[in-house]
């Protein structure tokens, strides 16, 4: 009898409580990779952009930007946990570390934190704790995700139901902050606009303007890029017979262009401390066009440094819908179909102290 050499991805019952999973394949950075991604997402900060910006305030260079980093960490784990996914959800206490430098080596490992089937017997969410690290060990990415996935078996028994217990937020002692930033020789007028830390107030909201519409050629190139080959964005064929009648646009592309159209605003925070939180809340297709808005959460003093500050944002993401009346969720949490992404994070940003 022949042994099967394929991997036709996990389905809902294939996971288990507590299930580590070491994943293939590591992936080497490159310079090519950044400038793919900027061809993407047409994301203008300045620290990814350019190394002697990034050299003046205590970077080795130019460091991998820091959705292109979560991209590819992702990608590694999408094999084993979201092969057979009907969407990705969301996202809670994601923590980047150390930063990711064109030239260094990542691999992946998740751990299986929840399994809830859902009440139509035909999928179910999984949870999972990922982590990224470098060749030397050290973790770049740190997050929690969950993912609708298809059961192989309407009829199979699911496991046990089991939520983890999710914090809102990242504790400010928990920010990595690179020892070596030295914000003494930061400009702003470089990095594109004037207004620093001071200059935001909790409760602000500010309309990023612009807007992306989204090709069938860029969310293939971006998966393919991050070789996240989940058959919802893959396989027309099989795609063109579900839900939708198309494939759907990888959620983290959204992510990506709403921070990439955020700069109109708030360029001068130069790096992600932390994705808190985020859903998906409606999925995106080719031809949306992708406009994007922030509201200041919080403000948060960092510990000893009177240089750097961090803001904690709530970005919305819409298709065909320009962000001037701040669109979002109702008072019972509900969201209209022009909403897309409701992410909650937290940015570094240069003070004037």
């Amino acid at each position: 009898m022949t042994t099967p050499k394929t991997n036709p991805g996990n389905f809902f019952e294939d996971f288990r409580l507590g299930q580590e999973i070491l994943h293939a394949v590591p992936r080497t950075v490159t310079e090519g990779d950044v400038a793919l991604y900027i061809g993407l997402t047409g994301s203008r900060f300045a620290l990814p952009s350019s190394d002697s910006f990034a050299q003046s305030i205590g970077f080795a260079g130019a460091p991998i930007d820091d959705l292109l980093a979560f991209h590819l960490i992702f990608g590694r784990t999408v094999a084993d946990i979201s092969l057979n996914a009907v969407a990705n959800l969301g996202y809670a206490v994601g923590k980047f570390g150390v930063p990711l430098y064109p030239g260094d080596t990542i691999i992946a490992q998740s751990k299986v934190i929840g399994l809830k089937e859902n009440s139509n017997h035909e999928t179910g969410i999984v949870y999972v704790h990922s982590v990224g690290r470098n060749q030397a060990g050290e973790v770049v990415l740190d997050y929690v995700r969950w993912v609708m996935v298809r059961k192989r078996d309407r009829v199979a028994p699911a496991p046990e139901a089991h939520l983890p217990q999710l914090p809102p937020m990242l504790d400010v002692g928990e920010f990595e902050v690179p020892e070596d930033l030295d914000l003494t020789a930061y400009d702003a007028e470089l990095a594109g606009s004037p207004f620093l830390w001071e200059d935001y107030e909790a409760g602000e909201r500010i309309d990023h303007v612009d807007g992306m519409t989204l090709e069938e050629s860029d969310h293939m190139t971006a998966t393919r890029l991050y070789q996240n080959n989940a058959k919802v964005h893959f396989n027309q064929h099989t795609e063109g017979q579900g839900r939708f009648g198309r494939r759907l646009i990888y959620g983290g592309h959204i992510i990506s262009l709403a921070r990439a159209l955020s700069f109109n605003g708030l360029a001068n925070a130069f790096r992600i401390a932390a994705i808190n939180g985020g859903r998906h809340v409606n999925p995106s297709f080719a031809g949306d066009t992708i406009y994007a808005w922030s509201e200041v959460i919080e403000k948060i003093a960092l510990p000893g440094r009177a240089d750097l500050g961090a803001l904690r944002l709530r970005t919305i993401a819409t298709k065909d819908l320009p962000c001037s009346s701040f669109p979002g969720s109702d008072a019972t949490g509900k969201y209209p179909e022009s909403v897309v992404l409701d992410l909650d994070y937290t940015v570094l940003m240069k003070r004037r102290g």
